[in-house]
C-alpha cells in the first residue's frame, strides 16, 4: 500500500520541461547553434541536474571557460528570471493537480526536484497549492539526498513510498532509496528509458489513485 508520494515537479505537474530547454536554448545560441544544440541535447538527456552543475558543465565542454560559484550563480539568476513566470503559467499534466487537490490528506505528498530550492517554493507558492505537501525540496542536495533523508526523519516504510518522475535523475534517486518508481512517459524521456524494467509507466495521472492501489 502506497502511503508515500515523492513528485519531481517539470513533466509531472506542470508541462514545463520546454520551458528550460528555450532557456538554455536562448542563453547558449549566442555561442553559435551547434553549441546551443549539444546544450539542448544534454539537458534533455539529464532531466534533475540542477543548472548549477550544468552551467558548470556546459561552459567548460563548450566553451573553455571555467567559471567559479558567483558566475554561475549570475547565470542561475538570469536563467530564473527566463523560466519562473513561464513555468507558473504552463499547463498542468492531466490530472496531477485534480490529484493533488482531492488527495493530499491521504498520502504524505513531497515535491522533490532539481529546481533551486527557494526558486521551487515560490512557484508552488504562486500555484497555490503549498499547502498540499509536507516538504518541498530542491538543489543544491540531490533528490536521492533528499529523498533518504524524508524517509528517514519521518520513518517512513520505503517499500511504502513511491517516486512520481519522468527523468533518469528522478529514476536514479528511486533506485537507491529502494522504492517504486513511476515514470510520467513523453517524448522526450522514452528513448532513454527504452529497455529500463521494473518501473511503472503512465502517460498523465488522470487514474493515478486507482494505479497506486494496484502497487
Amino acid at each position: 500500500m502506497i502511503l508515500t508520494i515523492f513528485f519531481d515537479f517539470d513533466g509531472v505537474i506542470l508541462d514545463s520541461v520546454s520551458v528550460k530547454t528555450e532557456a538554455f536554448r536562448k542563453m547558449y545560441l549566442k555561442y553559435g547553434q551547434g553549441t546551443a544544440d549539444a546544450v539542448v541535447k544534454h539537458h534533455l538527456e539529464n532531466g534533475g541536474m540542477s543548472r548549477y552543475e550544468k552551467f558548470r558543465l556546459y561552459h567548460d565542454l563548450h566553451l573553455n571557460i571555467k567559471l567559479d560559484k558567483k558566475k554561475i550563480e549570475n547565470l542561475a539568476d538570469i536563467f530564473s528570471s527566463l523560466v519562473v513566470q513561464k513555468v507558473i503559467d504552463s499547463k498542468a499534466i492531466e490530472g496531477a493537480l485534480e490529484f493533488i487537490d482531492q488527495n493530499y490528506d491521504k498520502f504524505n505528498m513531497y515535491i522533490v526536484s532539481g529546481t533551486p530550492q527557494n526558486e521551487m517554493r515560490r512557484i508552488i507558492a504562486s500555484l497555490h497549492i503549498e499547502s498540499r505537501f509536507k516538504g518541498v525540496f530542491g538543489s543544491p542536495n540531490q533528490k536521492q539526498t533528499h529523498v533518504d533523508d524524508i524517509i528517514k526523519d519521518c520513518q517512513y516504510n520505503r517499500e511504502e513510498c513511491v517516486f512520481i518522475g519522468d527523468a533518469l535523475a528522478d529514476y536514479n534517486a528511486a533506485q537507491e532509496n529502494e522504492v517504486k518508481f513511476i515514470l510520467v512517459e513523453n517524448s522526450n524521456n522514452t528513448d532513454l528509458f527504452k529497455g529500463v524494467n521494473h518501473i511503472y509507466r503512465m502517460q498523465n495521472l488522470l487514474n493515478l489513485k486507482a494505479f497506486l492501489s494496484e502497487l
